[in-house]
């Protein structure tokens, strides 16, 4: 369910921009594919998009490696669709350069004299303001007109971006702000002043992919606080791979001290026809010891991520591991919890 955020009757009504980031390990791109067959479900058209060129979004719905070409991935049964995009700066470039300077051909010549590799590689913010203006375009762009006067829809309902990690997303997000400092007029200006307008709008959203564990939630806070800073819109708190408490309230405690009753628990195996060794219940009493050190760091953990005071969904270990199928599993939770 959402935490202690206001409740509305839509999360993020509005928002066309989902921007997920998370520290490395906590599952960022699977729940941005979730997220985005998530809203498929409710009809919509979604871009799923990464910028880091490492397939994983091709990897979580088992299908070809994405390229610098839209395609879909997945579609729901009301008739919404994902597309997938892997987004790439040299292809994003030579875009650029034909929208703007109508480059056309020549734009192939710069690229067959290393120009277009030189200016994507030199400085990693230039790559970034490339990547980021392709995403900015999918969101803005529109389905063919019908006839004058007439206003088309988006073409894409919402965009979903696989964005880089909590350790650069900041700095990611907000480099046309610094473009738009250096660059004073032109298109340059124009666009990074357009781009950072989106970024910062009620459009957008910065969710955050976490575990209840310390790393990742101290992360998790940092970034929140980093991107209330740069005033861009910190979305939903996703807690990923949350385990079930196998013993009840009142055994916590006694098992986390080593204090359960070895009697009882041996009594309780008996009843249930298990053949009792003094082996089987020392390795069932640690196991109850773990167990319950986790469930109190996790809940430590967890008052943290409330502290936040942000929408908060949870998302259960997927004991198959991440495929298709276990996707659909997070999608539906997501719907559940109201997070699309």
């Amino acid at each position: 369910m959402a935490g202690n955020a206001s409740a509305r009757d839509t999360d993020w009504e509005g928002v066309r921009l989902h921007i997920v980031t998370g520290k490395g390990g906590t599952g960022k791109t699977t729940v941005a594919a979730a997220l985005a067959l998530a809203l498929a479900d409710q009809g919509q058209r979604v871009l799923l998009a990464e910028v880091e060129g490492r397939q994983g979004i091709s990897q979580t719905f088992d299908v070809a490696p994405l390229a610098a070409t839209e395609a879909r991935i997945a579609h729901a049964e009301n008739g919404g669709e994902v597309f997938g995009l892997a987004v790439d700066a040299k292809a994003a470039l030579l875009e650029y350069l034909q929208i703007f300077y109508k480059l056309g051909r020549a734009g192939s010549v710069l690229e067959r004299f290393g120009a277009i590799d030189f200016a994507t590689t030199i400085a990693p913010g230039v790559r970034d303001v490339l990547l980021i203006g392709k995403v900015y375009e999918a969101v803005r762009r529109r389905r063919e007109p019908r006839g004058r006067g007439h206003k088309e829809p988006p073409h894409y309902d919402a965009v979903v971006l696989d964005a880089p990690p909590t350790g650069r997303v900041v700095r990611f997000l907000n480099v046309n702000h610094e473009v738009a400092d250096l660059a004073r007029v032109g298109p340059i200006r124009s666009q990074a002043d357009s781009i950072t307008t989106l970024l910062r709008s009620p459009q957008t959203v910065v969710h955050v992919v976490t575990l209840l564990e310390e790393m990742p939630v101290q992360e998790t806070v940092d970034v929140v606080h980093e991107l209330r800073e740069a005033r861009l819109p910190v979305g939903g708190v996703v807690i990923n791979q949350v385990r079930d408490e196998a013993l009840p309230e009142k055994a916590l405690v006694p098992a986390a001290n080593g204090g359960l009753p070895r009697d009882e628990v041996a009594a309780e195996l008996a009843r249930a026809g298990v053949k009792v060794t003094d082996a089987l219940v020392d390795g069932l009493l640690v196991e109850a010891a773990d167990h319950a050190a986790r469930v109190a760091l996790e809940r430590q953990e967890a008052q943290g991520v409330l502290a936040l005071k942000r929408p908060t969904y949870r998302l259960p270990v997927l004991p198959e591991g991440v495929e298709p199928a276990g996707v659909r599993v997070l999608a539906d939770a997501l719907a559940a919890q109201g997070m699309a």
